[in-house]
Parts: structure tokens; sequence; C-alpha cells
């Protein structure tokens, strides 16, 4: 797998399109990287710009994109209702796949070397990159903002890492960093007040406020013994917290970053807001993501909801993101498109090869119709299987729903989450059973020593892919017999057929391990493979017989 990390430079400025759009142009114009997306906000004068690609790809794209905001960018002008002391005012790279954080930290300390020399900007490293601990902190870093920057340069406190130690006006300096995922997010509020919206943000941020005795509002701040302030913990962990008022949009709004999603996910965040609004006689009637948000928040927060109302969560994941878009109000302000809003789905946008599953139904047929010999038996086996699979969970979706067995609800769940992962399993199978075959073809082509160590390779994995459909198969039928023994009897066909689908694609994928068999070199181990589909093919004989045989019986 190719190593890819996602870089999202914050440019103090939100206003300009022009301005916006030659930064944009300079990431689109470097090779092997995609710009997924660019988030202005008017009233914060900033804007956000995600894009991803190889590490070296990702480090010149920012270098392009930090020069053009240098040149078009003038802080001397800049006033916003973010943090902020730079032009380019926080270039954070954060891991997606195959590179760790340990290395996007080596890969922000090249970024900020390179733009203290090559483009004398004043680099500040933190978070994972910092090479002090008292700089792992941003806000501590950016304290002061861009105001306060030339006194803390000038008395010798606040010295750079990388480039001149001198204050430039008009650029300012640029904090660059490595960290996990986080989620920069906005819940909006029916109050124009910021003062009432900071307050929410004090209750819910893990800093919490500073303790006033005796009054909680206007009393003296409480200090312990060394003459430190006391503060008061908020209700959620690693969450930072502000409140503003956003003149464009008409509403104040609880800002938030998420720094850990696992202590503190989407919808966790969401619904504290809510509780902590009505304590104060607040309305929460939406929210916004500020840039990508990871699918696995969005599925998470569909769960969530969907286990409130008692339903099942076993539907698709695009069912999931659809739920959690409304039950957050993640589009009140403006439009959330999954396709453009969630990193994984933007991603696969830009970068995703064509794949049989993404083709229409009437084109997947036309294709396996035609001269070209793939997708053949494999591929068509995952797809019933797949299929199969389907129409089991789609039994228990409906049993969970159905009146008189609330009390069953969780039951039907679990087995539609299984029957969810079983068909998402097959699905995938079907394009890796044809890449499999694709790669026998290619090692056929190949001249001399390396040929037959490339056909091997190459059959062992069209081996593997059906063989993997065989297992499956057998999922698909085990959760088939659940649904037809415990669901609903309106369904008893369709638990049947689903069935039947799986018996299927475990006869059909033997049949493909079989004629691949025939070409593997290695008796040991192709002998392993025969045994375990020859059981595999029994267990799917007698569980589909038994089913049919007991569905028959109660269909008279």
């Amino acid at each position: 797998m190719q190593k890819l990390i996602e870089c999202v430079p914050n440019f103090s400025e939100g206003r300009n399109s022009a301005t916006l759009e030659r930064i944009a142009d300079a990431v689109r114009g470097t090779e092997g990287v995609w710009l997924l997306d660019v988030d202005p906000g008017k009233a914060t004068h900033r804007t956000v710009f995600t894009f991803v690609g190889a590490p070296e790809a990702v480090i010149e794209a920012a270098l392009a994109a930090a020069k053009v905001g240098g040149e078009c960018i003038d802080m001397t002008q800049h006033k916003g209702e973010h943090p902020r002391f730079g032009a380019m005012d926080v270039c954070p790279l954060i891991p997606i796949s195959n590179v760790t954080l340990a290395e996007c930290a080596g890969y922000a300390q090249e970024l900020g070397r390179r733009l203290g020399e090559e483009q004398g900007r004043s680099v500040y490293l933190y978070e994972s990159a910092a090479l002090t601990p008292e700089r792992k902190n941003l806000a501590k870093v950016r304290a002061g903002e861009y105001e306060g920057l030339a006194e803390r340069m000038s008395g010798g406190e606040h010295v750079p890492d990388h480039g001149p130690a001198t204050f430039d006006p008009r650029y300012g300096a640029t904090a660059v960093g490595a960290r996990p995922f986080l989620i920069a997010y906005n819940v909006n509020l029916n109050t124009t007040s910021a003062r009432r919206a900071n307050a929410i943000a004090f209750d819910v941020r893990e800093k919490g406020r500073m303790l006033r005795e005796p009054d909680p509002l206007i009393g003296e701040i409480a200090r312990d013994k060394s003459g430190d302030p006391i503060w008061i913990p908020g209700a959620l962990q690693c969450v930072k917290g502000i409140g503003w008022f956003i003149e464009e949009y008409g509403v104040a709004q609880v800002s938030m970053n998420l720094t850990d999603l696992e202590t503190t996910p989407l919808h966790k965040a969401f619904d504290t807001c809510c509780e902590k609004a009505t304590d104060r006689g607040i309305r929460v009637t939406g929210s916004e993501a500020v840039g990508l948000v990871p699918l696995q928040a969005m599925l998470d927060a569909g769960r969530h909801y969907l286990r409130l109302q008692k339903r099942s969560t076993g539907v698709s994941d695009r069912e999931l993101v659809r739920l959690a878009v409304k039950s957050m109000g993640l589009d009140e302000l403006s439009p959330f498109d999954p396709d453009e809003k969630v990193i994984e789905y933007a991603i696969e946008a830009k970068t995703a090869v064509p794949r049989l599953v993404n083709k229409t139904l009437r084109g997947f047929i036309e294709e396996t119709a035609s001269e070209s010999p793939a997708p053949g038996g494999g591929s068509i086996a995952a797809t019933v299987g797949a299929l199969g699979a389907a129409l089991g969970t789609m039994v228990a979706n409906l049993s969970s729903h159905k009146r008189g067995w609330d009390d069953r609800w969780e039951t039907f769940s679990k087995v539609a989450e299984r029957g969810k992962r079983c068909h998402a399993e097959l699905t995938l199978l079907v394009d890796k059973d044809t890449d499999a075959f694709n790669a026998i073809m290619a090692a056929w082509k190949l001249k001399g020593d390396e040929r037959e160590v490339a056909i091997q390779a190459a059959t062992r994995l069209a081996i593997e892919a059906p063989l993997a459909v065989m297992h499956a198969g057998v999922e698909a039928i085990e959760i088939c017999a659940n649904m037809a023994e415990n669901g609903m009897r309106a369904s008893l066909s369709d638990a049947a057929v689903g069935a039947l689908c799986g018996r299927l694609a475990v006869r059909g994928a033997a049949l493909n391990v079989r004629i691949n068999a025939g070409d593997y070199k290695d008796k040991v181990q192709r002998d392993l493979w025969l045994q375990t589909t020859s059981e595999l093919e029994e267990t799917a004989r007698v569980m589909e017989e038994k089913i049919i045989a007991a569905v028959n019986e109660a269909l008279g």
C-alpha cells in the first residue's frame, strides 16, 4: 500500500475568493496530490484546505500553498474571530494509511525546515513534531496571537524552531505539526449571544472554567496555595472549545476541536452541547464540520441514534451517514455531501480505479456477458453470495422493527450487523477474484525465472479468493437459517432464497478452487485447500437442505 498522509493548512483569509483560488491551484498543480476540500469562513476570516497524497508530494504542495499565501495575505490588515498568528497559520500533517504518527512528525519537521530555509518564514513545530515539550500545545505556541507575536519574539522568549527570529509584520509565523485526525466541529445555537455560547463551551471543554468565589460569574478567581487559578473541569475529555457569534449566519456557536474521537466521539460532543444548552435555556439547532470527517465518526453517530430509537443498526454505511447528518443537523448552514465531506469517500472519488461493484446492475451483467474473460464464475459466485447475505440482513432488519417484538430489537440488530459484515466482505471479493485472474494473466506474459514465481504467487491468490467466498457463503447460510427459524414468518421465503444463494456461492467458488489448484505445485498445500473445499461444500449442503425442508414444511 502507498503511504498516504493528509495536510490541513489553515490560511488567514476567508473572504477573497481570488486568493483562495490561487492557493487551491498551487495544491492542484502538485503532482501526486489530491485537493479534497476548501472550507472558507467569512466571520473567522480563515480557510481550511484539505489535501492528501504521498508524503513527499504533500510537502511540495504545502510549500507551494504557503508561498502563494505569503504573497497574497497581509496580516497587518487581518481581523477575524479565530485565533491566529500568521498567513499560513497552522499546517498539520495527519497519517492516513501505511504511515505512523512518528513518521508524520518527521515529515512535518522537514516541511518546517524548508519553510524556514527556502521561504524565510518563522516556523514553530507543535504537537508530535514539537522539539520541546512546552511547544506541543498549539495554544501555547500561538499565545498572544499575531498582535502579541512581535513582543514575544523581540524579548527572546519565543525563538522559532526554523527561520528568522525577527517579526515579519506582513506574514507573521506558521505552526507546523503532526497529529492524529482531529475534527473541527461547531454546534449552532438559537441565540446571538457569544457570552452564552462561551459559557456552554466552558461547560463542555476539558479545560472547563476558572473557579470564582463567592459568585461563579463575577466573583474573584479562586487560587491554590501556589497562587495558580483553580479550574473546574468540563464534561468532555480531549475537547477544546470557545464560543463565538457568526455574523454571516446570524447564530452563536460552540466551536470545538475534538482531538481523540475514541474518547469523545462526534455524537457525544453534540449531545452534551444539547444538554448543557438546555440547562441554560438555549436550544441547539444544528452543527457543522469544518473540513472533512472520518467515516468511522459518522458510522458511530448513525448507530448511536438508531440505538436510541431501538432500531436495527445493521443498515448500509450510506444510511448510517445520512442518519448522522440529520440527527446532528450537519446540513443546517450548508449542504453536507458525504462524497465531499467524508474523508474516505472523498479520497475514493479522487483515487479509485474502476471496480465491478461500482457498476450499475445492468452494466455488471453486460460486462459479464462481454468477450472479456473477467468477471467470471468466481466473481459471480461472490455476487450471488453477497445477495444471499443481504437477504438475511433484510429479514433481520424487518424483524427488528416488527410491531410487538420491541423487546427483541437488539437481538435482530446483532444478526443484521453480522449480515452486513458478511455481504460487505463478499462484495469486496467480487473484484478480488477478478484481480486474481488478471494477476495470473499478467504473470504468464513475463519472461525468465520471475515468470514461474509470479505464476505461483498469482495462482495462490486465485485459490485463496474463492476459498474466502466459500467461508463467507457458509456464514451467509447460517444468517439465513437464523432468520428462517426466528425472523418474521412473512419473510420465510426471503430467508430461504438467501440460503440458496449462499449454497450457490459455495459450490461455484469450490469449482474455482479446484480449477486453479491444478496449477499449484506445492502438493501439501494444495491438498489442504482441497480438503477444506470439500468440508465447506458438505457443510453448506447440509445446512441449505435443512433450511429449505423446514421452510417448505412451514409454508405447507
